[in-house]
């Protein structure tokens, strides 16, 4: 995971207990990089381009190379405008230093600083070195609760990149910096190499449309120290972890199709798992609550638990996912101790319209918030009994702390005997022939339950039925299919008043069941539709430019059919 070099990984042996993300030992996932002596010592960093580009002006198919040793193959300091078209860069010649290739983007292939805006579109970029990112935005403050930026923006867009050296991530966002990519192709080879990537000092990235991946050791596909929200892409990592967030980083995924396959444990990390929510205490992150927020799209666990959370706060917010678990354990949460010194940990689980399945296992010292609405269901059971992954040690022999709020429309579906901390809502209890324990009082089947909850015999998707199912129906899935298009609008006329776009112009509705309604999740606020008709309307003075919008299709369902959401892409350009 974060890339940091065996010099360092040896002194940080001697001197101070690992953390563990995937590099070496996690450098771009649960790794083991610590802080500096000096986190803002930029002033004794010094960089250098084969290339250097320190005049606003349009490269067009130019051809930029480096095989020197902490050197950048095109170095971008101009003050104003750089675009490139169609570039071919590669860079051989490893980095010297990790914390230099890390957060300052030495030896990377392009390297963006000092505010510059530069943009990038189509051709190629390729590394074949350790410590050679290929695309760096670098903000100009790497400190670990860093909120300052002096506006280095790369915006790029149909490229494909390749790096296959360990510590070489593909795009690479720190200090501030701002990152806003567009249907790349990316795919890294080396450990500590991740295709989306931050570290200290962090910044903003976007990325719509796409396909990352990773195929290295300690290599998640998403390292997250900060802001990174992705859109309509697929995000794969065939060895590592599918996304990592440390401390107050946070990931967003929209429409999206994250797999993880995590076979190979790095640097702390103790556990499998596809998602991971951690404190590394390196310095690379900032302290706070991690937040995995994902709306629509597949989330894939070939291995190990879906979602694991350690050594730190971790929110996790579902809504209409298709939740694919391989693993035969069938553990679709963890919140326990791992490999870092640790004084507990603690999850909440937002589900909206978001069907889950399998165990939640909540050590002695941690806590489970689970919140169920919108219709959503979870099918499973709770434990406190864990052992991890890398040495099959005991870590927790008992339940820490769960608590459960299941509101109106939502069911809470026992698979095994159940023991919670509390329950609560005006929703569902699915007990079948299982017993649940809620604050030392055991319930079955016929039992007057707690709160305002119902049993209901109504057998949950995927739920083994041993009680006479003849008055049981099950809803389908709805058949919603939704894709957003591409409209063009006249500057000319919007500066003199509001364009309306009908719904057919601007998103394709298909094989709904139920009523259709649209809400606007993201966009430029001149850029507003109708949550029934689905009619956009464009604002009068609009500036030139291209604009995307995400819009929320929602399918009330039927008495045959579910409710379901998907979100379209649309992207309105003013020319």
């Amino acid at each position: 995971m974060k890339n940091k070099i065996i010099s360092r990984f040896m002194a940080m042996m001697i001197g101070m207990a690992l953390i563990s993300m995937p590099l070496s030992a996690l450098a771009d996932g649960p790794g083991q990089d610590m802080p500096s002596q000096d986190q803002s010592r930029q002033s004794s960093v010094s960089w250098s381009g084969a290339t250097t580009i320190t005049q606003a002006g349009t490269y067009d198919s130019k051809t930029y190379s480096s095989s020197t040793k902490d050197e950048n193959a095109v170095l971008i300091t101009a003050t104003g405008g750089v675009t490139l078209t169609n570039p071919t860069v590669t860079k051989t010649g490893d980095g010297a230093s990790s914390d230099n290739y890390s957060f300052y983007g030495i030896n990377s292939a392009v390297m963006c600083k000092d505010g510059t805006q530069t943009t990038i579109t189509g051709g190629s970029i390729s590394t074949s070195a350790d410590g050679a990112n290929a695309v760096f935005s670098y903000g100009g403050y790497a400190t670990t609760d860093n909120t300052n930026t002096d506006g280095t923006t790369v915006v790029i867009s149909d490229t494909t990149i390749n790096t296959t050296g360990d510590g070489s991530g593909g795009i690479m966002t720190t200090g501030g910096g701002i990152m806003k990519a567009y249907d790349l192709t990316i795919t890294t080879s080396g450990n500590s190499s991740a295709p989306i990537r931050t570290d200290r000092g962090g910044g903003d990235v976007d990325v719509d449309g796409g396909s990352y991946t990773s195929n290295g050791t300690g290599s998640p596909a998403i390292y997250s120290v900060t802001d990174v929200d992705i859109t309509d892409a697929s995000v794969t990592s065939n060895k590592s972890e599918g996304a990592v967030i440390e401390g107050a980083g946070s990931i967003e995924l929209s429409n999206t199709d994250l797999t993880g396959n995590n076979t190979n444990l790095n640097g702390n990390a103790q556990f499998y798992n596809t998602v991971m929510i951690y404190q590394s205490m390196s310095g690379d992150a900032s302290d706070g609550t991690s937040l995995f927020n994902m709306t629509n799209g597949t989330l894939t666990s070939n291995n190990g638990d879906v979602f694991h959370i350690t050594n730190t706060d971790g929110k996790v917010n579902l809504e209409g996912v298709n939740i694919i678990n391989n693993d035969e354990d069938d553990v679709l949460l963890s919140v326990c101790d791992d490999g870092w010194d640790t004084s507990g940990q603690s999850a909440t689980v937002n589900a909206t319209d978001q069907y889950l399945e399998g165990k939640m296992l909540v050590g002695s010292d941690s806590s489970l918030a689970l919140n169920l609405k919108g219709g959503s269901v979870f099918y499973g059971t709770t434990s406190g009994d864990i052992t991890n992954d890398k040495n099959n040690t005991s870590v927790s022999t008992s339940l820490g702390s769960v608590s459960v709020n299941v509101e109106s429309q939502s069911t809470f579906a026992l698979s095994a005997d159940t023991t919670v901390s509390s329950i609560e809502g005006s929703g569902s209890v699915y007990l079948g022939d299982y017993m649940l324990t809620v604050g030392g009082n055991t319930y079955k089947s016929g039992d007057t339950l707690p709160s305002n909850l119902t049993e209901t015999n109504v057998v949950p998707e995927g739920a083994t039925q041993t009680d006479d199912t003849s008055d049981v129906t099950e809803k389908k899935a709805n058949t919603l299919k939704v894709s957003g298009k591409s409209v063009t609008v006249k500057y000319a006329k919007l500066k003199k008043k509001n364009i309306k776009i009908a719904r057919g112009k601007a998103i394709s509705v298909k094989n709904a069941k139920g009523e259709v309604t649209f809400t606007k999740s993201k966009g430029n606020k001149k850029i507003l539709i109708n949550k029934n008709t689905g009619k956009l309307t464009i604002k009068k003075g609009l500036k030139k430019g291209t604009y995307t919008l995400s819009v929320k299709v929602k399918a009330l369902g039927n008495t045959n059919y579910k409710a379901a959401t998907k979100t379209a892409r649309i992207r309105i350009k003013v020319v």
